[in-house]
C-alpha cells in the first residue's frame, strides 16, 4: 500500500538528520482523469482453489455448473474454454453483484465501468485514516463520470454482451447464469469476427481467449490466454463463496493454436531492457523518478548496488488501496514514495518502477526497505465484496518465483511478508504501520501457485503449528469495511482470531504496542492485534478440546482448531527461548548494529526495543539469522551512502501478527517439540 510521505518511520530512518518531507498523499487528479481512466472502485479477494480435478464428471450438478454447460452449448463455445476464462477472471465467483477494481461484474467479469463509478460507495476525496492510507475507495463526483462511449472498449464489455444476448444490463450484472451467457456470447462473437470456425476443439479458441483480456498489445493478450490454457490443462475444482461446487476436468495434452494471435492485429511491443521479470508475464517499464527537489531533499528512492551491497531477504506483498491509473501516477511523483512493481487486477499485467539493485521506500521500516522488494497489487482490503483476480494472483506468483530464485529467497512466510507483517521500528511507529493486504488475501492459494503449499510437516508433538484455515468456510466477523463498527459482509478469510482463553466469548488478546492504554483488540478489519494468518508458524503453548494455544506477543493466545475441521497443521523446526536464568528478553523492530560498528560521519542509530517482552518459558519460531546492518543513505549522490555492519547477531521470529527481532546473545535456539 503506498505510504504517506509523512510516514514518521520512513522519514526518521531514511534521513535521521535531514528535513522532514511535508507532502501528503496525492489524490488530486483522480476525478480529472475519470473521463479516460477508471479510478477508485472497490476490489476484493477471490476464494481458495482446491486441488486440480483430474478426470470424471462434475462434482455435482449445481446451478452454476449447469449454467456454464448451457451457455457453452447455446453459443458453440467449448465448456472448458468458458470455465477457464471465468476461472482466471473470478475463480467462478459472482461477488454478489459487486464490481471489481476495473468495473467487472459476475463470474465472467463483464465490464461496465460507467455503472461501477456511479454506484461506488461515497467517501470524501482525500480522506485519510490513522495510518496515513486511503483505507477506503473514493467516489468520483457524478459530474465527472464519463459516458459509456467515452470509455475504452475493455471497460464496457457488458453492454456488448447485452446486445448479443438480448438480456438486460441489470441481469448481466446481478444474475450469474445470465452473466455466463454474456461471456459465452462475447467469445463466440469474437471467434466469428476473427473469421475463425466455431470449433468444438478448445485448441481453436486461442485468439478469442486472448481478445477477452482486453489487452492492447500482443504480449499481454498472449500471457492472459496462456494462463487460461494452463488452467484448462491442469483442471480445477472449488466451492464458490455462495456454496456452488464448480469443476473443470483436466486436459493435460491440450495444445492451443498460438498462431491465431496474429488475427487480433495487436502491436507487439519489445520489452524494455530495464525490465526484470520472467518472460511468462507481461511487464513494462514505468520508471519512478530519482530527482532532487530542493532543501537537500530528493525522491523517490535510493540508488544502490544490491545484492552486492546488501542481501535481499524479503519480498513484501502490498495492495494499492487505489486504481492502477492512480497508483501509476503516485509512483511517478518524486515527492512521493516508491515500490518495485505494480500489478494490474484485470489481467495481471505488471509495471516495474525501480531497479532491483536500488532501494524503494515502501515498507514503513527502513531496515526492511533496504533488504526487500515491494509488490503493489491493485485492490482494496476493506471492501469484502470486491476481488483480487486469479490473473493477478498467478502473475504475482510467477514474478515472486522469479525473484526468489534470483536472490535465493526461501518461499515461506518468514521471507514473503505482507505489509501487515512488517514490524514498527520503534514503539512510536507501531500504531501507524500499514495493514494491507489484509485478512482477505488468500495466502494458501497464493503459496500453492508459488509451488510451496502449506502442509503438515510433523505429528502432534512437533511443537509448532502452521496456520491454515479453509479460506472459503473460515468467515470470522470483521467490522469497519464501510462504516466504523458495522459488520463487513461475510467473506472467506486467511486469518484466525486469537482469544485469552479457549472460549469463543473470551476477550481477544491485547497488543500493547497498538493500544498502550491496555484496551482490548477489536474485530476491526484493520486491527491486527489478535490475528494469526495462513502460513505463519507459532510455537504450541497448550491444547484444550477444540482449541490450540500459541505463544503470541508474550502470552498465550487461543484459537479454535477443531479436529474435524482444523485451522492449523502440525509442524516442527527451530525455536528461540530466553537463555537459562533470563526472565525476559527485549524485542526489536529492526536489526541495527551495535554502537561500535559505526564509522566516523555516520550517526549511531538507536537499537530501540519495542514495548513487548519474550518471557522465560516461551518459544517463538526462528525465521532467519542476520548480523546487525544499517544503510546510511541521506544524500542524492550515492557516493555518500554507506552500509554499516556490526558483530551483533539477530534472529527474526514470528512474535505476533508481525515479525520481530531478538539478539542472539539473549536467547537459546533449540528444536521444537518433545
Amino acid at each position: 500500500m503506498p505510504e504517506s510521505a509523512q510516514d514518521s518511520a520512513h522519514d526518521a530512518n531514511r534521513n535521521p538528520s535531514g528535513p522532514t518531507r511535508r507532502t501528503t498523499l496525492r489524490t488530486a487528479g483522480a476525478a480529472a482523469s475519470a473521463a479516460l481512466l477508471l479510478p477508485l472502485v472497490s476490489a476484493t479477494p477471490a476464494a481458495h482453489a482446491d486441488q486440480p480435478r483430474a478426470d470424471g464428471p462434475p462434482a455435482d450438478g449445481g446451478a452454476l455448473q449447469r449454467a456454464f454447460a448451457a451457455a457453452a452449448a447455446e453459443y458453440g463455445v467449448p465448456v472448458s474454454v468458458l470455465l477457464g476464462v471465468s476461472y482466471l477472471q473470478s475463480r467462478w465467483d459472482g461477488h454478489r453483484g459487486a464490481p471489481s477494481v476495473t468495473g467487472g461484474y459476475g463470474p465472467m467479469h463483464l465490464t461496465d465501468a460507467h455503472t461501477a463509478l456511479l454506484t461506488a460507495p461515497h467517501h470524501s476525496q482525500g480522506t485519510e485514516d490513522a495510518r496515513g492510507d486511503l483505507a477506503r475507495p473514493l467516489r468520483v463526483p457524478k459530474a465527472t463520470v464519463p459516458e459509456p462511449r467515452q470509455l475504452p472498449a475493455r471497460l464496457r464489455t457488458l453492454g456488448r454482451a447485452a446486445e448479443l444476448t438480448g438480456l438486460s444490463a441489470e441481469a448481466l450484472r446481478a444474475d450469474e447464469s445470465a452473466n455466463v451467457r454474456g461471456g459465452a456470447a462475447l467469445l463466440a462473437a469474437t471467434q466469428k469476427r476473427l473469421g475463425l470456425p466455431p470449433s468444438e476443439d478448445p485448441a481453436g479458441w486461442y485468439a478469442a481467449v486472448a481478445a477477452y483480456s482486453g489487452a492492447d498489445d500482443a504480449t499481454a493478450a498472449a500471457v492472459f490466454a496462456d494462463e487460461v490454457y494452463e488452467v484448462i490443462r491442469g483442471g480445477a475444482a472449488r466451492t464458490t463463496a455462495d456454496g456452488e461446487r464448480v469443476s473443470l476436468d483436466a486436459a493435460p495434452a491440450l495444445a492451443p493454436d498460438t498462431r491465431q494471435l496474429r488475427t487480433l492485429g495487436l502491436p507487439s511491443r519489445a520489452r524494455d531492457p530495464q525490465v526484470e521479470a520472467p518472460k511468462e508475464v507481461s511487464c513494462e517499464w514505468i520508471p519512478a523518478p530519482y530527482e532532487e527537489f530542493g532543501d537537500n531533499d530528493y525522491g523517490n528512492h535510493d540508488l544502490g548496488d544490491r545484492p552486492a551491497s546488501q542481501s535481499i531477504d524479503y519480498i513484501v506483498i502490498h495492495d494499492t488501496e487505489g486504481s492502477w491509473d492512480t497508483t501509476i501516477k503516485l509512483v511517478q511523483d518524486p515527492t512521493y514514495v516508491s515500490w518495485q512493481y505494480t500489478l494490474r487486477s484485470s489481467d495481471g499485467h505488471i509495471a516495474q518502477h525501480v531497479p532491483l539493485k536500488d532501494v524503494a521506500w515502501h515498507a514503513g521500516n527502513w531496515y526492511v526497505n533496504a533488504k526487500s522488494i515491494g509488490l503493489e497489487h491493485e485492490g482494496f482490503l476493506t471492501a469484502p465484496d470486491a476481488w483480487y483476480t486469479e490473473a493477478m494472483y498467478r502473475s504475482s506468483a510467477r514474478l515472486v518465483r522469479y525473484l526468489a530464485k534470483r536472490f535465493d529467497i526461501p518461499l515461506d512466510r518468514q521471507h514473503i511478508l505482507g505489509h501487515d507483517n512488517v514490524p514498527g521500528t520503534t514503539t512510536a511507529t507501531i500504531a501507524g504501520m500499514h495493514t494491507d493486504p489484509g485478512p482477505y488475501w488468500d495466502w494458501a492459494h497464493y503459496f500453492t501457485l508459488l509451488g510451496a503449499p502449506f502442509r503438515r510437516t510433523a505429528g502432534s508433538s512437533g511443537g509448532l503449528v502452521t496456520i491454515r484455515p479453509d479460506y472459503d468456510t473460515n468467515r470470522p466477523v470483521y467490522t469497519g469495511c464501510e462504516t466504523a463498527g458495522e459488520e463487513c459482509a461475510p467473506h472467506g478469510s486467511a486469518a484466525v482470531r486469537l482469544h485469552t482463553a479457549p472460549r469463543a466469548d473470551a476477550p481477544l488478546v491485547k497488543d500493547i504496542g497498538l493500544r498502550p492504554d491496555g484496551s482490548d483488540s477489536t474485530t476491526g478489519v484493520n486491527d491486527t492485534g489478535a490475528r494469526a494468518t495462513t502460513g505463519q508458524q507459532f510455537a504450541v503453548a497448550g491444547r484444550e478440546g477444540d482449541w490450540t494455544a500459541i505463544w503470541y506477543l508474550g502470552r498465550r493466545a487461543w484459537f479454535q482448531d477443531p479436529k474435524r475441521r482444523p485451522t492449523a497443521v502440525s509442524a516442527k523446526g527451530l525455536v528461540v527461548t530466553p537463555k537459562a536464568g533470563v526472565a525476559e528478553v527485549p524485542v526489536y523492530g529492526r536489526a541495527y548494529p551495535e554502537e561500535g560498528a559505526y564509522p566516523e560521519g555516520v550517526p549511531v542509530q538507536a537499537v530501540s526495543p519495542l514495548p513487548y517482552k519474550l518471557l522465560a518459558g516461551q518459544s517463538y519460531p526462528l525465521g532467519l539469522r542476520t548480523r546487525g546492518e544499517y544503510l546510511w543513505a541521506t544524500t542524492f549522490d550515492p557516493a555518500g551512502h554507506k552500509v554499516v555492519r556490526g558483530q551483533d547477531v539477530y534472529y527474526q521470529i514470528q512474535f505476533g501478527h508481525r515479525v520481530a527481532f531478538v539478539r542472539a546473545a539473549d536467547v537459546t535456539v533449540r528444536r521444537s517439540g518433545k
